[in-house]
């Protein structure tokens, strides 16, 4: 169950060290750049699963979905240009809203895989695994959407 801690750690490293450097240096912190560089710093940890887990990525799909593995490796492809344009800030807005609607329709591929006991990234444990994925869901889509996208200064 370890998979939960390392995401909230890679979203919040780079917003809480800009934070401590803006508090040392006294300077001022810009909150939306160094939360889009956390959420894009998670993104390409969810690409980097893709590659490195893949079978256990398709085991998470139904199987009457057709061409399971190219579907991994589609998704695994879309999150890491996703991760890549949250880093830049002509696309970062645009990132953040596009990873918003990822969390929102790869929910019920977290939740088939819970209710089928699959095993990869705590799923194994079942139903009540979705007790501990539902909220960090939503606090990525929270940290998305109110870090990243909404009060934007630039864009």
């Amino acid at each position: 169950m370890l998979t939960p801690i390392i995401i909230l750690t890679l979203l919040s490293s780079p917003l809480l060290i800009a934070l401590i450097y803006s508090k040392v240096n006294d300077h001022e912190l810009d909150v939306n750049k160094y939360a889009s560089w956390g959420l894009g710093v998670a993104f390409i940890f969810f690409s980097i699963g893709h590659i490195a887990k893949t079978q256990g990525m398709v085991d998470m799909l139904p199987t009457w979905l057709p061409s399971r593995f190219a579907l991994v490796y589609a998704t695994g492809l879309l999150e890491l240009l996703i991760g890549i344009a949250l880093f830049t800030p002509k696309f970062q807005r645009q990132a953040a809203k596009l990873a918003i609607a990822v969390f929102i329709v790869f929910f019920p591929a977290n939740i088939y895989a819970a209710l089928n006991y699959t095993g990869l990234g705590g799923h194994q444990w079942g139903p009540i695994y979705l007790a501990i994925r539902a909220p960090l869901q939503l606090i990525l889509i929270t940290w998305a959407y109110f870090l990243c996208v909404k009060n934007r200064i630039n864009n």
